[in-house]
């Protein structure tokens, strides 16, 4: 296991290092380091950023646009999934809402919100809309994978309540649950950004990103982008660190 572990990062650093190699070789065949900037140049400028109090002032807003995002998500894509999973006319109702979501191009979406609310409002509503269709359906999914034994066993006892949800369908469902929310993550961060960047949301990384271009600054936008990959590993990370350490935690109580 630790020299899988061990072949793993060993590969996982050779492939970072092969992403500095494929950017460096396009800066040199571009010819210009204005337009696209070498790998130094890159580094030097997100050394510099993230020295910056502003640029943890911009990261702050992003993420809390993020968490809100995925918070409204999360709660209203397991109850459309379960009402999806456990209600085939339901399902059917809802499923050329849900295609229509994944479907059309975020920037289309992003226009059709910011006609329709506060532009304060359209990172989060923007954010909200791509990462419902996705947890939907891994709830709706992992509804029906659940074994009907299963279910019986519950209405031997009674009805559908808060308490089954909590104790029977969502530990059942976590697995289907678990894999939607870290995807939904990292897709959350480049929509917030994207809708942040369209209506210049005061203090965040879309308002840098769309200041670097304005003013040719590309060292920046690379920079900002790193940032941005470094922000979806953590948020995507973070959660399964602390689920691992509680798991180990409970196994050792035991």
């Amino acid at each position: 296991m630790r020299r899988s572990s061990k072949k793993e990062a060993l590969a996982s650093g050779l492939g970072i290092l092969l992403i500095g190699a494929l950017i460096q070789t396009a800066s040199l065949l571009k010819g210009d380091s204005l337009v696209f900037p070498g790998v130094p140049q890159i580094l030097s400028a997100f050394f510099r950023l993230i020295r910056t109090p502003e640029t943890w002032v911009k990261i702050g807003v992003t993420l809390g646009h993020l968490a809100e995002a995925v918070a409204i998500s999360t709660v209203t894509g397991i109850l459309l999934g379960l009402l999806q999973g456990m209600n085939d006319w339901i399902r059917g109702l809802l499923k050329p809402v849900m295609i229509f979501l994944r479907s059309i191009p975020m920037i289309v979406l992003s226009v059709i919100v910011m006609v329709t609310i506060r532009y304060r409002h359209v990172p989060v509503a923007v954010t909200c809309l791509v990462l419902i269709p996705m947890i939907a359906e891994a709830a709706n999914e992992g509804c029906r994978r659940i074994e009907p034994e299963l279910i019986d066993v519950y209405r031997l006892n009674g009805g559908f309540s808060l308490r089954v949800l909590v104790q029977v369908y969502l530990p059942l469902m976590a697995g289907y649950l678990r894999q939607a929310w870290l995807n939904a993550v990292g897709m959350g961060v480049r929509t917030a950004v994207t809708a942040e960047y369209l209506v210049q949301t005061r203090d965040s990384l879309g308002k840098a990103i769309f200041t670097s271009s304005y003013f040719f600054e590309y060292e920046e936008i690379f920079a900002y982008a790193l940032i941005m990959i470094l922000l979806i590993l953590f948020v995507s990370e973070l959660p399964r660190r602390l689920l691992q350490a509680a798991r180990k935690k409970h196994a050792a109580v035991r």
